[in-house]
């Protein structure tokens, strides 16, 4: 596939939450979020890297520990909680609509999700949508009243990183 030659901006992204539920997730794409995604500390193999020195001449540079990349993103709020309707915010806190919701990582008893955002190509000339893909992620929520009231939610990714 050729490289893309369109720069892409916010008005081509779309994300999706998904739980663990199989076969199906139960799941939920933003419809009111500001196009502000960010993710940092993605590094090659998704490991620190860590410099060793003897009085003070470095010696070598190591791979160390795992590191887990964290991001945020914002949408407008609309809703908060319901339990026929899916909002996003029951989703993230398993309540409502989402009591049964399963997480990404079934023997863990933390509640994670899966976080992908879709960016569109084909539209402007690519061979394909681009994803980034964020498995296993631990969400928070904070909101602030304004014009308009906003969500922000904040993850760390704690499984693979796929990006197509």
């Amino acid at each position: 596939m050729a490289t893309s030659t369109v720069t892409k901006h916010f008005t081509d992204g779309t994300v999706l939450f998904e739980d663990g539920t199989t076969p199906t997730a139960m799941d939920v794409t933003l419809v009111a979020d500001q196009g502000d995604l960010s993710i940092s500390g993605l590094t090659e193999d998704q490991r620190e890297v860590v410099p060793y020195q003897s009085r003070g001449v470095l010696q070598a540079v190591r791979k160390g520990a795992k590191v887990f990349p964290t991001g945020s993103l914002s949408i407008m709020q609309a809703d908060v909680s319901d339990t026929t309707d899916e909002t996003i915010i029951d989703l993230i806190l398993q309540q409502g609509a989402f009591a049964a919701a399963k997480s990404t990582r079934a023997n863990d008893d933390a509640y994670l999700l899966d976080i992908t955002l879709t960016i569109e190509g084909t539209d402007t000339g690519d061979a394909a949508d681009h994803t980034i893909k964020l498995a296993d992620c631990h969400c928070t929520l904070e909101f602030a009243e304004g014009s308009p009231n906003t969500i922000t939610i904040n993850f760390t990714c704690y499984g693979a990183i796929a990006m197509t």
